[in-house]
This record gives C-alpha cells, sequence and structure tokens, in this order.
C-alpha cells in the first residue's frame, strides 16, 4: 500500500497549521497581551519573537510548495489539468500568502530591525504596524484557504 499521498497531505497539512496558527497566536493571544507595555518593551519582544517565528514560515513555505505541487505533478487528484476547483483556490490564495510574507521578511522587517537598532521607537512602531496589516491580511487568507481546502475536500469539488 503506498501511503505517499496521505503522508504528504499531513506533512502539508502541518505545514499550514504552523505558519496559520502561528499568525492567529502573534496577532489575536499576544499583541492584545502586550498593550499594558512600554512601546520599548513591546518592540523589544517582538525583536525577540519575530526571528523565531520567521524561521518557521521559511520552513513552512517550503513544505507547502514541495508538498502541495508535489502532488499536482505526480497527478494525484487530476494533477494540474483535472485537480478540483478548491485545490485552485488553495493554489491562489496560498501563493498571494507567500508573495506578502516574501514582502513583509524584506520589506517592513528590515527596515523594523534597522529602527530598533538604531532606538528610533517611533520608526520601529510604523514597521511593526506594517507587519501587523500584511500578518493580519495573511491570516484572513489563511484562515480562508484552510477552510476552503478542506470543505473543498468533503464536498468532492
Amino acid at each position: 500500500m503506498d501511503y505517499t499521498y496521505g503522508l504528504t497531505m499531513g506533512l502539508h497539512t502541518l505545514a499550514a497549521l504552523v505558519w496559520v496558527g502561528g499568525m492567529f497566536f502573534a496577532h489575536v493571544i499576544l499583541r492584545p497581551a502586550l498593550g499594558d507595555l512600554e512601546p520599548q518593551q513591546r518592540l523589544a519582544l517582538w525583536r525577540q519573537v519575530l526571528p523565531r517565528f520567521f524561521v518557521w514560515v521559511w520552513l513552512s513555505v517550503v513544505v507547502l510548495l514541495v508538498t502541495g505541487y508535489g502532488v499536482l505533478l505526480v497527478g494525484y487528484r487530476g494533477g494540474f489539468a483535472g485537480g478540483p476547483t478548491h485545490v485552485d483556490i488553495m493554489q491562489m490564495t496560498g501563493l498571494v500568502m507567500m508573495g506578502l510574507y516574501v514582502q513583509l521578511f524584506f520589506g517592513p522587517w528590515q527596515g523594523f530591525k534597522r529602527a530598533f537598532a538604531a532606538g528610533d521607537v517611533a520608526k520601529a512602531v510604523e514597521y511593526q504596524t506594517r507587519i501587523r496589516h500584511i500578518v493580519t491580511i495573511n491570516l484572513i487568507l489563511g484562515m480562508a484557504t484552510i477552510f476552503i481546502g478542506t470543505v473543498g475536500s468533503l464536498l468532492g469539488t
């Protein structure tokens, strides 16, 4: 019995869980809990938290691309030509999310690090706000993608 498809989809799901779950935790739980801290303390915490999270996001992006396109290239579930609509939607939203993440990492995140190192709290807060906005969009897209992927596979569309 070939377990390749099941194992591949298990890894794909775990990678999505790490990325989207991490965004959910950071945005919905950690960020509000930091509200009582002074801006410098909040920024210092984010400066410690985000690099650790970004390592896992990069790993998740690689796993998502390898497992997602691996399944399509091998031809499981119809491959590129005969795949269901929900897979096309997941592919589109996933690529948008990855594009936004790359922009976040090489744009606002690099600016945040420079501003924080220079002690420019106002500029660091500005970059942190940009990061939060991108994370908000990606969180919404990620949750929608997971929902569509799950429901689509249940409906067989």
